[in-house]
Formats: structure tokens, sequence, C-alpha cells
């Protein structure tokens, strides 16, 4: 239910926060929240436009720019665990998608998905992206986009899923860069932490080892999923690395 409290605790969790990180959110004002007598409530529809904004980068420049990075890297890497394989296969990947406007993207990026039989109601999947773009662009530097709901909700899928489509011409998406956007993911999750988890994980991965350069050169959506497999692969080596350097 997108529109029910949760307490300190569960938003922490929720956010891949310590609690003494959260308590300093709060006290800065820098966290959607409301009191309720003596207790700290959160509503979790907040939360989520609050964290897919911090994810995406969406923040003023400067010392709020670099805190939203480092946040990010910690969400995208708090688990060891390779996410994609699960999520995505090559037949979740049009490698030529027609479309032409950003309203086009939308419709026809819930239309791929619509074909898996895993949609409950993609009138509804649609409007709730469209929410989340009127909220601000889920388009980002470098030509890529990371399309999501609104609200991680489990009734509007059966199973939690990737999508990615390359267009055949580039889309004028609302990029802060003024660039236009040729790659497209969609992210549905019925999972909400795993929502963010993966939300986090791909924006990592679009900034690291050329990702967005291989998708581009690639031949064809099988090659375009063992690019992505192979660029997460890589960015949890490198975690390990640094862990275990002294």
């Amino acid at each position: 239910m997108p529109y029910r409290f949760i307490n300190m605790n569960e938003a922490a969790e929720y956010l891949h926060l310590r609690p003494g990180e959260l308590e300093g959110l709060v006290k800065s004002g820098d966290i959607p929240f409301e009191t309720r007598g003596d207790r700290t409530v959160f509503r979790r529809h907040d939360l989520d436009d609050w964290a897919s904004r911090r994810i995406l980068g969406a923040d003023a420049p400067g010392a709020a720019q670099k805190a939203s990075l480092a946040w990010q890297r910690h969400c995208a890497l708090s688990s060891s665990d390779l996410l994609l394989p699960d999520l995505i296969q090559p037949d979740q990947i049009d490698a030529a998608l027609k479309s032409k406007t950003k309203a086009a993207v939308v419709r026809d990026m819930v239309a791929l998905a619509d074909r898996t039989g895993w949609l409950c109601d993609p009138a509804d999947l649609i409007a709730s992206l469209e929410a989340r773009e009127e909220l601000c662009s889920t388009a980002v530097p470098g030509g890529v986009a990371f399309l999501h709901p609104r609200t991680s909700e489990p009734y509007r899928f059966t199973a939690s899923f990737i999508f990615l489509a390359r267009t055949v011409q580039p889309i004028n998406y609302g990029a802060p860069d003024g660039q236009p956007t040729d790659l497209f993911f969609l992210l549905c999750c019925q999972d909400e932490r795993l929502h963010l988890h993966t939300l986090a994980r791909l924006c990592l991965m679009a900034q690291k080892a050329d990702l967005l350069t291989q998708l581009r050169a690639a031949a064809d959506a099988l090659a375009m999923h063992t690019c992505l497999l192979a660029v997460e692969q890589a960015v949890l080596l490198n975690k390990r690395r640094a862990i275990e350097m002294p």
C-alpha cells in the first residue's frame, strides 16, 4: 500500500541506510517525513520519490550531488549477489525499437513487457510510468533512461523483471544534459527493496566499464544481454577486490 506509514527502523532498512544516517537526514530536513505524536514516520511513496531522485542524481549539484552518488553506490553494492541473471533474458531486449517520442517509448516498452503475460494491468503501469516522468525525467546524462513506476506495487506484476530497448533513433526524453536518449530500461519489481537495489545497480553500471558504448555497438539482443551480465560481474568483482585490499 503506497500511502501507509513506516517507522524509522523500517525506513532505514528499506533505504539501505544505518539508523543514524536516516536520523541525520531527518534532522537536516533532507528527507520527507511526518511527526505523529512523539514518533517520526514516513510515507512509503514519499520515500520512493526521494530515493529514485537520489539514485538518478536529480539533486542539486555540489555537496548534495556528492551525497547522492555516495548513497547510490552504497545501495547498489549493499549485496554481492548478481541481480540481472534473474531479471532479464535476451528475449526481454529489443535492439531496434521504433519509438519516436517520449509517450511512444512508454507505450512501446509496456507493450513489450505485456507480451510476457507478467503484467496484470498494462494501462495502470503506463499511468504510473507517466506519473513518475512528471516528477522528473528518468533519463540521465549519457543517453540512457531508467523507466520505473511511481510506486512499486506487487499487484502490478506476477514476477519481477527488466526490459531493455535500443531505439533506432535518439529521442528527446528530458535528460538533464539536454542530450537525446537511445537506451531505455524498464524496471518492474514486486519487492520494494529489490526495486531500489536494482535501480541503483543499473545506474552504477551505466557509469562503469563503457557499458553504454558496448550496448550501442552490440550486434543484437543476445550481444546486449551478454554485455549487461559481464559488466555487472565486473562491478561486483571490483567491489570484492576493494574489500580485500589491505
